[in-house]
């Protein structure tokens, strides 16, 4: 349950607040930032967006008045007095970069404002709903009980928060209720259509060859159980497209019923390499990622694992296999 008791207590007391996220952050902590720093600053808060790094083009479309930041040295002497210091989209100060930790130690209050599991110490003095399909319907909801309307700006960055972090509404923490924060956001002026060509469009066609190439390659083990894509690196140099351009295509595989696990695999270097898990709701492949030393949600996850593509898929099948096995016959 969300603690709007002391969010607001926070933000009344608050005249200099500064908000962040996690590192190479998605667009459900930047929407989540770029939406709650627009509804501060009607309340006549002195509101800076300050993240590790400068802010991604990819997401320009969401910041055209230019509002967040990226870190320099020089922030450590402009804010020598913050009131409130909020992380939005994660529950840990180490996932906010080094510079942003020495900018938190400035601030006289800290607040989180996330979806992802924690304990219930920790939820009870925070703004955490594990419940909510994204960080961005929090935010939301929060604005509304703040009696802020929300603005097409707003709108329009929370509902890429909420649509990118359900991959379109096929997760399975999505309810009614976040249907009905969607309905408002319609309301502020966001058009459909437009956000998701400026969410999932492409500039240039040759992303669909490299999309077709990947996808005629997606495997699925003996079980069927699990069905899986691999990336590599020549992929990506051949087509040349940005890393950042593969989240999505994990969830062109969502819709195929047998599975019970969906797994990515891409390559970032010969002996490093990056797995993304989903799953439809049966299986927790949240506590699969944090198994090989990453995490996430129950349906999605991930992990950089130090071996090369090829022994990463080989180790990763065997041990998610080994998995689906036993909790299918317990």
């Amino acid at each position: 349950m969300v603690n709007y008791e002391r969010f607001n207590s926070l933000i009344k007391q608050s005249k200099t607040i500064v908000i962040t996220t996690h590192i190479s952050p998605d667009a459900d902590g930047i929407g989540s930032q770029i939406a709650l720093s627009h509804a501060l600053t009607k309340l006549g808060k002195q509101v800076i967006c300050l993240n590790e790094e400068a802010l991604e083009s990819r997401y320009k479309y969401l910041d055209k008045m230019n509002i967040v930041e990226g870190f320099s040295k020089p922030h450590l002497t402009k804010l020598k007095k913050i009131d409130l210091f909020i992380i939005v989209d994660a529950n840990s100060l180490e996932r906010i970069g080094d510079n942003l930790k020495l900018v938190s130690q400035l601030s006289k209050e800290l607040l989180f404002i996330d979806h992802h599991p924690t304990s219930d110490e920790f939820t009870a003095l925070h703004c955490i709903d594990t419940s909510s399909a994204a960080t961005g319907e929090i935010v939301a909801r929060l604005i509304e009980q703040s009696n802020i309307p929300f603005s097409f700006e707003m709108g329009l960055a929370l509902y890429t928060s909420i649509i990118i972090d359900t991959s379109s509404f096929q997760y399975p923490t999505v309810s009614s209720s976040t249907h009905n924060t969607v309905a408002k956001l319609l309301d502020a002026g966001v058009s459909p259509p437009m956000a998701m060509k400026e969410i999932y469009g492409q500039t240039d066609i040759s992303f669909y060859h490299f999309l077709g190439k990947v996808l005629e390659r997606t495997k699925t083990t003996e079980s069927k159980k699990i069905i899986y894509v691999q990336i590599t690196l020549k992929d990506l140099n051949q087509y040349k497209i940005d890393p950042e351009d593969t989240h999505g295509i994990i969830n062109q595989m969502l819709s195929y019923k047998p599975a019970e696990v969906i797994c990515m695999f891409r390559e970032i270097d010969k002996t490093t390499t990056k797995v993304s898990f989903r799953s439809m709701g049966k299986v927790n492949v949240g506590s699969i990622a944090q198994a090989l030393g990453g995490g996430g949600h129950s349906y999605s996850a991930a992990t950089i694992i130090k071996l090369s593509l090829k022994n990463t898929i080989n180790q990763v099948l065997s041990k998610v296999d080994l998995i689906l096995s036993k909790t299918s016959s317990s």
